[in-house]
C-alpha cells in the first residue's frame, strides 16, 4: 500500500509537518531546546546525533507520547497544536491520527498474535471493520514475506521478524508520517539488512517519514534531509549529500567522521 491510496495526500514536495520552538524538559533537565524542523511530503528526514541528544524526544512528541512544554507541531491539513500548560490531552493525542511510530522494542503484544498486533489500532482506534482491517493486514505482512507468520506470537519470531511487524503495524494505520525510533538498534547484525531493505522500499514508494538512526550509511542512502542534534538542539541541517559527506560544524564532522570510521 503507497501513500497514493492513503486519505488526505499532500502534494509530493509540499511541507507535511512543521514544528516550531519545541521545547521540553524533564524536571530540571531540558533535553529540546527551540527546535524547528520542516518535513516535506514524499520526503525522509534523519535525525542523528548522539545518545541523549533528544532525537527520542522529538518523535514521541510528533506522535503525542510527549507532551512538549511549549513549541506548535502543523500537519497539513490539521491537526495544529501549541503546546502550553493548558493543553488538553486529547489535543496532544490528536498528532497519532497523522503519524504512526516504529519502536526501537518492537511493542508488540506478547498475549497477542501476529495479525491481531496489526489489527488492534485500526479497529479498537480507528474503528475501521475487522474484514477490511484483516484484508489490509494480510497484504501487508505478505509484502514484508510474513504472511505464513500471522497466527504465531512475538515470542515465536526472531528481532528482524518482530520489527517488520512493527513496521506493518504502523503501515496498517494509514498515516500520513512514518517514525522510526533506531529501528535495528535491538538487532543482531545478521537481522538488520532485512529491516532496512523495507525502510528503504518505503521511501521509493514515496512514504513520508522521519527516522532516527546510527547507521550513517544507510541514511546516505535513504533521507533527503538530515538535521544533527546534540545537547538538545538543532546543531546542523540540510540536504544528506552534504551533512553526511560534507558537514560545515566542527562538532557534526567529528561525529559523522567517528560513525562512518570506527576503527
Amino acid at each position: 500500500m503507497s501513500p497514493a491510496e492513503m486519505p488526505a495526500a499532500v502534494p509530493a514536495g509540499g511541507p507535511l509537518l512543521r514544528v516550531s520552538g519545541l521545547n521540553k524538559s524533564f524536571g530540571d533537565h531540558e533535553v529540546l531546546r527551540h527546535i524547528d524542523l520542516q518535513v516535506d511530503a514524499g520526503k525522509v528526514l534523519a535525525l542523528i546525533g548522539p545518545s541523549g541528544s533528544g532525537k527520542t524526544t522529538v518523535l514521541r512528541c510528533l506522535n503525542g507520547l510527549e507532551r512538549p512544554d511549549a513549541g506548535t507541531i502543523t500537519f497539513d491539513g490539521g491537526p495544529e497544536v501549541t503546546f502550553t500548560p493548558r493543553t488538553r490531552r486529547r489535543q496532544k493525542e490528536s498528532l497519532r491520527f497523522r503519524s504512526a511510530m516504529v519502536f526501537q522494542g518492537y511493542n508488540l503484544f506478547p498475549h497477542k498474535t501476529v495479525l491481531q498486533n496489526v489489527i488492534e489500532g485500526p479497529v479498537q482506534v480507528q474503528r475501521r471493520p475487522k474484514a477490511e482491517a484483516i484484508a489490509d493486514a494480510e497484504a501487508l505482512l505478505d509484502r514484508v514475506g510474513l504472511a505464513d507468520k500471522r497466527d504465531q506470537y512475538p515470542h515465536q519470531l526472531s528481532g528482524g521478524q518482530q520489527q517488520r511487524v512493527g513496521i506493518v503495524r504502523a503501515l496498517a494505520l494509514k498515516p500520513a508520517l512514518l517514525l522510526f525510533d533506531e529501528p535495528t538498534s535491538a538487532l543482531d547484525p545478521e537481522l538488520v539488512g532485512d529491516v532496512l531493505t523495507v525502510i528503504k522500499e518505503l521511501a521509493e514508494e514515496g512514504w513520508t517519514m522521519v527516522l532516527v538512526t546510527h547507521e550513517l550509511a544507510f541514511a546516505r542512502e535513504v533521507a533527503d534531509q538530515v538535521v544533527f542534534m546534540d545537547g538538545g538542539v538543532v546543531v546542523e541541517e540540510g540536504p544528506a549529500s552534504e551533512v553526511l559527506r560534507q558537514p560545515r560544524r566542527e562538532r557534526t564532522q567529528r561525529f559523522v567522521h567517528r560513525l562512518l570510521n570506527p576503527f
